[in-house]
């Protein structure tokens, strides 16, 4: 769908791994400029992360740089410093994620661009946050899930905990990142003026918690492991079927009835133990143990069908693969064609939005390194001279400089 809210608007991002790169991402997809900047030599992190990989790209790095233009520059050098500088004099938005205190140290500081620029958005995703004793901690997603409880209260009760099998925490402070900078540019239209964004990896984990934080505050209840299950409704997990796995949503009194009918199990829907969704948690293991039998003696789809027929949420559990061979994908047209110079095939999920029924999708496929160094360089008033200088230094990267 065409759909370009910030057309005419470019964003300079500073980011690797995810985080930084996902908010990017969303920017492009709504009509930004995106110019991603990497390091000549390897580029963005995310590109080495694997495998797998696609036709020799990382897929991590593909499933978040779309709709991107890559300057491949070094800003340890002053004149590749100095590059980025021009470009921040038109910018709108600048998006870093350096190490703490980096940007400073490199005069890319929110001051001194703010002093250059005074209309850039800048913004800043961090580990820990600016303020605190961990402020200057680095942080990747999986270091946030353990500081910020995710991985306590993920995994089957009585075991260690597991990281959750995505970048959420880093999707998530990429999609906060998004809408700070969407806020701060709504308020420039009257103002004038930039703002500075922050935000963390940290601070977004402690969002997800939000519930489990008000439970302990209320009662000192520690969240732990529940496997699939929800720790304050039941049943609302997993069940096994005879070939296979669904889970089953009963959120309240109503759907627990309309469930037990469904499995012609109306002594359970009158058992005192499992009255109220209360009782039913106080006696979760009971309660599953007596559900499990009647599961078993159908297949998942045939439940599937009649819970969702009876008006009881359950879904099969998919992975991967049944996601993309699954109709309800198909109908969505949510996975994108992307032909991409080294990946003639590429597919990749469009941004999960659509406005007045239509998909908000990429403008273009993930870059290759320094693919657009001489043009926006060019853009940025150098000449092709001054380009193969800064080349032959090793301070930029174009397509034919190795």
């Amino acid at each position: 769908m065409s759909f370009s809210p910030l057309a005419g608007m470019r964003v300079l991002d500073v980011t690797t791994s995810i985080a930084g790169p996902y908010c990017a991402e969303i920017l492009g997809a709504l009509g930004a400029d995106v110019i991603k900047v990497e390091r000549p030599d390897t580029g963005d992190d995310g590109r080495a992360w694997g495998p797998p990989f696609w036709n020799g790209e990382g897929t991590m790095f593909l499933s978040a740089n779309a709709s991107k233009r890559s300057l491949a520059c070094s800003l340890r050098d002053p004149r590749g410093r100095e590059a980025l500088l021009r470009l921040v004099d038109d910018a709108d938005v600048f998006l870093q994620s350096l190490r703490p205190g980096l940007a400073e140290r490199l005069g890319l500081g929110p001051d001194e661009l703010r002093d250059r620029n005074p209309r850039i958005v800048y913004c800043s995703i961090g580990a820990y946050g600016r303020v605190g004793p961990q402020r200057d901690e680095p942080g990747y997603d999986a270091l946030m899930q353990a500081a910020g409880g995710l991985i306590s209260m993920t995994g089957e009760p009585g075991r260690p905990g597991v990281r959750v099998g995505s970048s959420l925490i880093d999707q998530g402070t990429g999609t906060w990142a998004a809408l700070g900078i969407l806020a701060a540019l709504l308020e420039r239209e009257t103002t004038g003026a930039g703002r500075l964004v922050d935000v963390s990896l940290y601070e977004t984990a402690l969002g997800y918690i939000g519930y489990h934080l008000a439970g302990y505050l209320a009662d000192g209840t520690v969240p732990r492991g529940h496997g699939t299950g929800f720790p304050t409704i039941a049943p609302y997990e997993v069940i096994r079927t005879r070939d296979g796995e669904l889970m089953v949503a009963a959120g309240n009194d109503r759907l627990y009835a309309l469930l037990c009918g469904e499995l012609g199990a109306d002594d359970l829907a009158i058992d005192p133990r499992f009255r109220t969704n209360p009782d039913r948690v106080a006696n979760r293991d009971a309660l599953i143990a007596l559900l499990q039998p009647y599961f078993a003696q159908d297949d998942t789809a045939s439940w599937h069908e009649r819970l969702t027929h009876a008006g009881v949420p359950a879904a099969p559990v998919a992975d991967v693969a049944d996601i993309l061979a699954s109709p309800q994908t198909e109908a969505l047209e949510i996975m994108q064609d992307l032909p991409h110079p080294a990946i003639p095939d590429l597919r990749l999920p469009a941004l999960p939005l659509s406005l007045d029924g239509g998909r908000v999708l990429h403008r273009s496929p993930p870059p290759l390194l320094g693919e657009h160094t001489a043009e926006i360089l060019r853009e940025a008033g150098y000449v092709d001279e001054e380009i193969a200088e800064l080349a032959a230094a090793g301070i930029i990267r174009v397509p034919d400089a190795k």
